[in-house]
């Protein structure tokens, strides 16, 4: 007999070795390499023939001859769910949702469940949760009990037959973690049982047209727990934001094979479960009595819609040697380079001092289009100047002090005039070419210029 032969994968990046070491050759992460039997099944395989493997000849076809035919939706029941899906769940799509314990990965997969189980067939599997917990659950959300089919298991063997039986149109499977096969002697949760399961469970859903939701865990960093190659495997990612004393929750598309990425959905987290929130910049807006310094209103864009967050700064005298740079909500190493640019260019130092930042609501900033609000919410701060409560900004800046234009500006003027703002200072890259009502919008193109305008 040939010895099987052992591998070893890594967590991160899903290279494979052939001996164990500390450290990943590729990505260079330390202690993510695990043992992987590998399956022999292509071995047997082979054939005699020249090619040396055994099969089918299939067909091929030019791009032009493809039939192209959109993918029929399914609505959800949640407006905010189906936009971050790019529309509704396509058929024979596989959707991973991640996001940190207690987050509601659970509770808003079982409200869509049971509004998609009154008019098809639909299957909750949950390898965590006893068939009672989840009832329970159901019953204190005031959710139909009547018609959602549940099954408690962790066999994927099991889970499959269940499934090529039951036929479901939608399946959740809670968690990718707790799923194992009797093939693979390792562990439930380890690299080779994620991997397998999940190929498995894919497979299924492809052949059958089954739309799939995978429940994945997260490591302590925010990453989603398993091997990367995870990632790779399904058609959309979709990730929880947002704290669990907080009120709001924001599910955000990494990974969309058929919609855009990034897109945005934000809830509210109730009594009765997930709440979505039809306004998203409303919530995240402070009107405050009278204007406070450090406090800027900026236009960020989240997907395919412009969204209206607050951005504070408070900046202090340091009684440390090193100087603290907090960015919550932004990225950290950015505020430092902006406040070099500040500093060149605009001739305002913080030499000494304390730098904190904050969005407010918990939502993250990913573009660059907050570069400006930055820089003036830490001017207002320094200064002590209150800023215009009416005011909105957003801009690009670079290393030499210019504003850059960024996308979608008609867009984001649009939904600041639609929420009461009356002045704007915007890239001259962005300045309209008709006058918006309600509107003063002031362009610039340089820091300098931006700071003189306030």
């Amino acid at each position: 007999m040939a010895k099987s032969k052992t591998q070893f994968v890594c967590a991160d990046c899903g290279s494979v070795f052939a001996k164990w070491a500390g450290q990943c050759g590729d990505c260079g992460a330390w202690n993510t390499l695990s043992e992987f039997n590998p399956d022999r099944g292509l071995a047997a395989n082979r054939g005699s023939g020249k090619s040396g493997w055994a099969g089918e000849a299939r067909p091929v076809t030019t791009m032009a001859e493809v039939n192209l035919v959109e993918e029929p939706r399914t609505a959800t029941g949640s407006t905010e769910l189906d936009r971050v899906l790019g529309g509704g769940l396509v058929e024979g799509s596989v959707v991973l949702i991640g996001g940190d314990p207690g987050i509601g990965k659970s509770t808003i997969l079982l409200q869509t469940m049971t509004h998609l189980a009154g008019r098809q067939t639909a299957l909750y599997i949950t390898g965590e949760e006893s068939l009672q917990q989840v009832a329970l659950r159901a019953k204190r959300l005031d959710l139909p009990m009547d018609q959602l089919r549940l099954m408690s298991e962790t066999s994927i063997e099991n889970i499959l037959a269940t499934a090529q039986r039951e036929r479901p149109a939608v399946m959740v499977v809670d968690s990718i973690q707790t799923i194992y096969s009797e093939a693979l002697s390792s562990a439930p949760g380890g690299v080779s049982q994620v991997r397998e399961c999940a190929a498995a469970l894919v497979r299924f859903a492809k052949q059958s047209g089954t739309a799939l939701f995978l429940v994945g865990h997260v490591t302590k960093e925010g990453a989603l727990a398993g091997p990367r190659v995870l990632e790779h495997m399904v058609d959309s990612v979709l990730y929880f934001e947002g704290e669990q004393d907080n009120r709001f929750r924001m599910i955000r598309a990494v990974k969309n094979r058929f919609g855009a990425v990034n897109e945005l959905g934000v809830f509210a987290m109730t009594d009765k479960g997930l709440r979505e929130v039809s306004n998203p910049s409303a919530i995240f807006l402070s009107r405050y009595d009278q204007p406070i310094p450090g406090s800027i209103v900026m236009v960020t864009r989240e997907g395919s819609r412009p969204l209206l967050v607050e951005v504070q700064a408070l900046v202090d005298d340091s009684q440390l040697g090193n100087p603290r740079r907090v960015a919550v909500g932004l990225d950290q190493n950015r505020l430092a380079m902006l406040l070099a640019v500040l500093h060149r260019h605009g001739g305002v130092a913080t030499l000494g001092m304390d730098v904190f930042l904050n969005v407010v609501g918990g939502v993250k900033v990913l573009e660059t289009g907050s570069d400006l609000a930055v820089l003036i919410a830490v001017v207002s701060s320094l200064r002590n100047l209150p800023l215009d409560s009416q005011l909105i900004v957003f801009g690009e800046v670079g290393l030499s002090g210019e504003i850059r234009p960024v996308p979608s500006g008609q867009e984001r003027l649009r939904e600041a005039a639609k929420h009461g703002f009356t002045r704007a200072i915007v890239p001259k890259g962005n300045q309209p070419k008709g006058a918006i009502e309600g509107l003063e919008v002031v362009a610039v193109s340089r820091l300098e210029q931006a700071l003189d305008a306030l």
